[in-house]
């Protein structure tokens, strides 16, 4: 087991952004961008994703989760498609979680879905509706970035995640009980308000489900269920709980949006813990641009006092060089069009 790493902070209240969507949108735009700015995450309420949507989702995912190990490896092994268990990638990371990882076109959900359910038809139905809910929530959030940051083009970001080719992924988690997860291996072989939080001296030792990274992608739209486990770090290295809640939804900035905003937006870092007694259930869509897609600074941005931090390049050359790195490696040094440029720092802390 992988187990996370405690840091010697003190004590201090603190509170993530939760952003209501129905609010002025002048107002709502301004702090999108002062959230991804500090931290690169927030919440958001009155999303409009329906709960029958959810439900449907949640139901599914919960019912693939619970059945034996040897039904369920048959929609694996993760290449990178379909199902995965503690193994994390290509390049040797563990985790304590079991996933389900989707393409989001609906053939290709269509074609998985024989593998998964006993009920493939409404399986598939489940996926494709929610995918479309939430693709329709991360445009809505792209583009009032855009009108945050006052770019000509408000679609300049929601154009790349609804392009025909766009390369977008859907994941589902499931963190067991660490001790149940690792029963089901061994068998197999021989599962509106801004909340306050309080940041522990040391946090007692915990299991990594899924550990450090930051979302290669533009942005990530994340809901779990009522169990905690997510944690993003701040500036300054510390990590912060994010209280679950169910009626929201999770923003994560993306590496690919931290380029094109050329550093003020920050691409959050941030890994999930497992719970000791009861499983957390995550549903995750990440929204990518076109292989060919051309990823580079905004005009809006870069200016002689701030030029571009970052090299021009494909999210497929992006890509490729994220599946040859670990879990945990910063990808964006390697893309800086100057060793000595760095992104602004967040006053986060």
């Amino acid at each position: 087991m992988v187990v996370a790493s405690s840091n010697p902070i003190g004590s201090e209240k603190l509170e993530l952004p939760v952003i209501d969507l129905s609010g002025s949108r002048e107002k709502v735009a301004e702090l999108i961008v002062k959230a991804c700015q500090e931290y690169g995450f927030f919440k958001v309420i009155n999303h409009g994703v329906s709960e029958d949507v959810i439900r449907k989702m949640e139901e599914e995912s919960f019912n693939f989760f619970a059945k034996p190990a040897s039904e369920k490896k048959r929609a694996g092994p993760a290449k990178p498609f379909g199902y995965g268990c503690k193994n994390i990638g290509f390049n040797g990371d563990m985790g304590e979680v079991e996933y389900l990882l989707f393409n989001t076109k609906p053939l290709s959900i269509s074609q998985i879905s024989e593998t998964i359910s006993n009920d493939p038809t409404k399986f598939s139905s489940a996926v494709t509706g929610y995918i479309e809910a939430v693709t329709n929530l991360a445009c809505e959030v792209l583009d009032l970035m855009a009108e945050g940051l006052w770019v000509h083009d408000t679609s300049v970001f929601s154009s790349l995640i609804t392009h025909l080719d766009s390369d977008s992924f859907f994941r589902l988690n499931h963190y067991p009980p660490p001790l149940l997860l690792d029963t089901h291996s061994s068998s197999s072989s021989s599962a509106s308000s801004s909340p306050s939080f309080q940041i522990h001296h040391q946090p007692n030792p915990s299991y990594i489900g899924f550990g450090e990274h930051s979302d290669p992608q533009i942005l990530t739209i994340l809901r779990s269920n009522d169990v905690g486990g997510l944690q993003i770090r701040l500036a300054d290295g510390l990590w912060v709980p994010v209280p679950p809640d169910p009626t929201t939804f999770c923003v994560n900035v993306g590496d690919l949006l931290q380029v094109m905003t050329n550093g003020r937006f920050v691409s959050v870092r941030h890994r999930a813990i497992t719970n000791s007694v009861k499983p957390r259930m995550s549903m995750a869509y990440f929204g990518g641009p076109p292989l060919h897609g051309l990823i580079t600074s905004l005009p809006e941005v870069v200016t002689p006092e701030t030029p571009s931090l970052y090299r021009p390049f494909t999210w497929s050359e992006y890509k490729e060089t994220a599946y040859t790195l670990r879990l945990g490696d910063t990808r964006l040094n390697l893309f800086k069009a100057s060793p000595d440029l760095d992104p602004p720092h967040p006053h986060n802390s």
